[in-house]
């Protein structure tokens, strides 16, 4: 069992893990916090405040130290330029933080991530190491083989899963800080990589493991770990787990963990099961909803624009142009490498990313992206969820998807956290009508327009095209 549980920032304002939340001034250092109330009063305050302000849709600001954030993590977050909670986060973490089980629903690039992070973080740093010793001494001290060799294999006591390989590494990015400031580490479970250092990651102590469900169960029958000792299991993108066919895995990992640990599930929509899983396995939950499924963001702008076959391409290459990120969504992979390639050709710098890609590439090609060497990133539907970068300007839909819910999906990979974005959708004569039943469905009311090359409309999308793209036409 590696050391654990000790502040590496030691601070006397830790929240209370039964009463974290807020009221009371903005204040961005955890030492200066004081007052009359006690934590839990100004957390049930704060919960409130939050809960009433989430449904009117008129937020106001709170601080991490004012929702009742331990002092470690409030540092570590500040460290970072965070210091003022999304409207998702101060809603659910008073619930959270007090141990609750939580089913929680936002906006597209809300904040989730950090939401159930800090509850995770806090209640397994927080708790005294006594506790965990205790519990390895139990699990040693039972009489059948069986149960003491289980007992000897790692036992992480933090569990997330998530659809996606690219959503696993994001999720583990904003975790292992506020792991590290406990002195736990955290181990990221996906397919397509070696077992080996996976497994190395697990025997080196890791507290947390952030996982896609199918390898995790692959590693779990060769007895590379237990998962018997989770306290604190969380389902992010639930719904899109559902859509990969991944919920009967998902239950069955739940049937392993503590059934008093505490559960946090966050979902887009509770539709093709989840809601099952929602009344199997959360109890009692608190329900927060900051937004509609259906509801769309107000810094979000939508383009509808009509194109003709002989025109597509040009037009894909005039919005392709231009200084900002976006995201060139095609329907297959075939075509997102072929787009990619032609961008790359014709001196757009451009990366692919789809399934027939290794991880090490869709690593490399991402990092290329979020980086900002190349601004665009032609994709399939593997990146409509659990890509979060958070500059994205345009999304560009080659064709419309098939359903509303992945036209949600895709669009919001842009307008995240507050910032302005747009969505153009293009439409062939032959899609016409599909695409405008798709879009109502959506909620989607924007008119369509009939778009050739070298139109105001792209103008004033991309701004002035370069002259070496003019030049090659």
């Amino acid at each position: 069992m590696p050391k654990r549980r000790t502040h590496k920032n030691n601070s006397d304002n830790s929240a209370d893990f039964k009463g974290g939340e807020y009221a009371g001034s903005e204040m961005n250092n955890p030492d200066s916090y004081n007052s009359t109330k006690s934590q839990s009063e100004k957390a049930e305050e704060a919960a409130e405040s939050a809960a009433a302000y989430a449904k009117s849709g008129d937020r106001p600001e709170h601080t991490f130290a004012e929702l009742g954030v331990p002092g470690p993590l409030v540092s570590v977050l500040a460290r970072d330029g965070k210091t003022v909670a999304f409207p998702i986060q101060a809603d659910t973490l008073g619930d959270s933080l007090a141990g609750r089980d939580v089913l929680g629903r936002g906006e597209t690039g809300s904040g989730k991530t950090l939401a159930f992070s800090i509850p995770l973080v806090t209640r397994l740093g927080e708790q005294g190491e006594g506790e965990a010793v205790m519990r390895d001494f139990e699990r040693m001290d039972r009489g059948d083989r069986k149960a003491q060799k289980r007992a000897m294999l790692p036992h992480p006591h933090g569990m997330i899963l998530a659809p996606t390989r690219e959503l696993v590494n994001q999720i583990n990015e904003v975790v292992a800080p506020l792991a590290a400031a406990y002195d736990m580490r955290t181990a990221t479970i996906y397919g397509g990589v070696k077992y080996s250092r996976q497994i190395s990651e697990l025997k080196a102590g890791a507290e947390i493991i952030v996982a896609c469900p199918g390898r995790l169960e692959d590693l779990l029958r060769q007895g590379a770990l237990s998962i018997e000792d989770v306290e604190v299991a969380v389902l992010d993108e639930a719904d899109e787990m559902a859509d990969m066919g991944f919920l009967p895995s998902v239950q069955r990992l739940l049937e392993q963990v503590d059934p008093n640990g505490q559960r946090m599930l966050f979902s887009a929509t509770l539709d093709h099961g989840v809601d099952k899983v929602v009344k199997q396995f959360l109890h009692d939950p608190k329900i927060h909803e900051i937004a509609p499924a259906d509801a769309q963001v107000d810094t979000m702008t939508h383009h509808v624009f009509e194109v003709s076959q002989g025109n597509k391409y040009e037009v894909i290459r005039e919005l392709a142009s231009g200084k900002g990120k976006r995201i060139l969504f095609t329907r297959t992979k075939y075509q997102a490498k072929k787009m990619a390639d032609k961008l790359v050709k014709e001196g757009i710098p451009a990366v692919d990313l789809q399934g027939n890609l290794s991880q090490n590439q869709r690593d490399r090609h991402l990092a290329a992206f979020t980086s900002g060497d190349v601004n665009v990133l032609v994709a399939t539907d593997v990146a409509a969820r659990g890509i979060d970068v958070s500059d994205v300007t345009m999304v560009v839909q080659t064709e419309p998807p098939e359903d509303p819910k992945s036209f949600l999906h895709r669009s919001g990979r842009t307008a995240r956290a507050g910032e302005s974005g747009d969505v153009v959708t293009l439409v062939l004569p032959q899609q016409r009508r599909d695409a405008r039943q798709m879009l109502r469905r959506a909620g989607i009311k924007a008119k369509s327009q009939q778009i050739v090359p070298g139109a105001p409309e792209l103008e004033e999308l991309v701004g002035s095209t370069p002259r070496w793209l003019k030049a090659g036409r």
